[in-house]
């Protein structure tokens, strides 16, 4: 065959392609060359790998680490069918000659239509862009080498990449689920208060302003900051910084109208 042939060729009179290295990944980019060696039912074992294994850790992590304290069934739906997507996209379009940057591109284009339409919490954010990123690694690295290069090149499943993609999705989880430890921070909340008590509010009676604030709302009040105040309601807006106890969240304390509330 063709490819055999130039591998020896090469092999024989290197001099005649300059100083290359018969070790380097230049050698005549294999891997486009055989691209056409892979079967239909290796394509599809590539890609059930790739998918089940982002979709078990996309699962992973939103069930048993952000919906476990947010209860947010909208960022649920959407985490999951956003991995999917992304990584059926990243694998599709790293298979054509667009390459990776313009697929990323229209995912920019994506993000700015929906996501610059409301505030996105930066939990939600920060749990969107790890999705996003294992979407990524588990759809573009390699799964499949190429093997027999001398004599018949063809396609063969490198367990070892396969361990090392599974081992980086671990990674991930493992990190999530230090970070998420209720024993490893303490997770400071806030409350959004209406607070009637104004004369309360100057530093001289800052102590008596906490004591109230800690009768009223049930909390051991942290820290706290003075917002708007309104002379003529008799009223001010004030945060208050307090503990969560082991194992709760708080996704509603600093919404103050009922059209902000989403179940």
């Amino acid at each position: 065959m063709i490819l055999d042939k130039l591998f020896r060729f090469v092999q024989d009179d290197p001099a005649a392609f300059g100083d290359i290295d018969m070790n380097d990944d230049l050698l005549l980019d294999v891997q486009t060359i055989t691209d056409a060696l892979m079967t239909t039912g290796q394509k599809v074992a590539e890609l059930g790998i790739r998918f089940a294994l982002n979709l078990l850790v996309c699962w992973i992590l939103v069930q048993f680490f952000y919906y476990r304290k947010s209860k947010r069934r909208d960022y649920y739906f959407t985490f999951m069918i956003f991995s999917s997507a992304m990584l059926t996209l990243l694998y599709i379009m790293g298979n054509v000659e667009v390459g990776v940057g313009l697929t990323l591109g229209l995912f920019a284009i994506f993000g700015v239509i929906r996501y610059r339409t409301e505030t996105v919490p930066i939990r939600e954010m920060t749990y969107l862009f790890v999705i996003i990123a294992l979407a990524a690694a588990n759809g573009l690295a390699p799964v499949y080498r190429v093997v027999d290069l001398s004599t018949t090149p063809h396609y063969a499943l490198g367990w070892g990449n396969v361990a090392v993609m599974a081992l980086v999705n671990a990674l991930i989880v493992l990190l999530v689920w230090v970070l998420e430890s209720d024993s490893l921070v303490r997770h400071t909340t806030t409350k959004l208060v209406l607070y009637d008590k104004i004369d309360l509010i100057v530093p001289e009676k800052r102590e008596e302003l906490i004591a109230d604030l800690e009768k009223r709302l049930g909390v051991h009040v942290e820290n706290l900051e003075i917002g708007h105040v309104d002379f003529l309601k008799d009223a001010a807006f004030i945060k208050v910084f307090y503990h969560l106890p082991k194992g709760e969240n708080n996704s509603i304390n600093t919404l103050t109208r009922a059209k902000d509330y989403v179940e």
